[in-house]
């Protein structure tokens, strides 16, 4: 039987659990990019049991001291070599029955690079690291399959209102760059007359006077992200 102990407080007795009644914590980072026209996720193959020999998302448990991002981006670095990127806090994951070993409460971090950062190599913790298409992904270990498709959920839900799409692309790109971006991450055609009228209605870019051959057309204009 656990043994709890019992504190006093300015609000009266409560009861802290023992250690073994609760979860440890750990972090996940989701890593996405567009590349090839498909948006790419960053996986693992495991090392270790549990699910040793799956793929999974970058990520492990945190260690005493560490803040929730300090583990993330530890974790990010030994497993995929990858560092020093803007990560976002996601969502915190804490079914009693995600980990086969222990209640393992997750944090999940996510964050977009360019195709032209892509530099990663399996490290000390990971067996091999790829890329993976969103839309055809392995067999994942853990809940990783619902945690990549709520990160997924959110992504599309930030292209309504915030400049997404500034870490997938060059710092100079054309609309037509930047719709297919959208075109990739919403996974469906986007109709281009309406998606130029709204996205230069919102104020986000800045034009700029150079141009850019864009396939046998005419060169087509520049434009940047407006620093937020």
């Amino acid at each position: 039987m656990a043994n709890n102990n019992p504190v006093t407080s300015a609000y009266g007795d409560f009861f802290i659990p023992a250690l073994e009644d609760r979860p440890s914590v750990a972090v996940d980072t989701i890593i996405f990019t567009v590349r090839n026209k498909d948006l790419k996720v960053l996986l693992i193959k495991r090392k270790i049991e549990p699910f040793k020999g799956m793929w999974a998302i970058p990520g492990g448990f945190v260690r005493k001291g560490e803040t929730l991002e300090e583990a993330a981006r530890r974790e990010l670095r030994e497993e995929t070599n990858i560092s020093n990127i803007y990560l976002e806090q996601l969502y915190t994951f804490g079914d009693p029955g995600r980990d086969p070993r222990a209640w393992v409460v997750t944090i999940a971090y996510f964050a977009l690079i360019s195709s032209e950062q892509l530099e990663i190599k399996a490290d000390t913790d990971a067996e091999d690291v790829d890329w993976y298409s969103m839309y055809n992904l392995p067999l994942l270990a853990f809940d990783h399959e619902k945690i990549l498709k709520y990160a997924l959920e959110r992504l599309r839900n930030k292209l309504n209102y915030t400049t997404v799409g500034f870490q997938l692309l060059p710092k100079k790109f054309t609309l037509t760059e930047l719709q297919k971006v959208y075109e990739i991450i919403l996974n469906r055609p986007i109709d281009k007359r309406n998606f130029r009228k709204k996205i230069l209605s919102e104020n986000m870019l800045i034009e700029l006077s150079e141009t850019k051959m864009d396939g046998v057309h005419r060169p087509a204009r520049l434009y940047e992200f407006k620093q937020p």
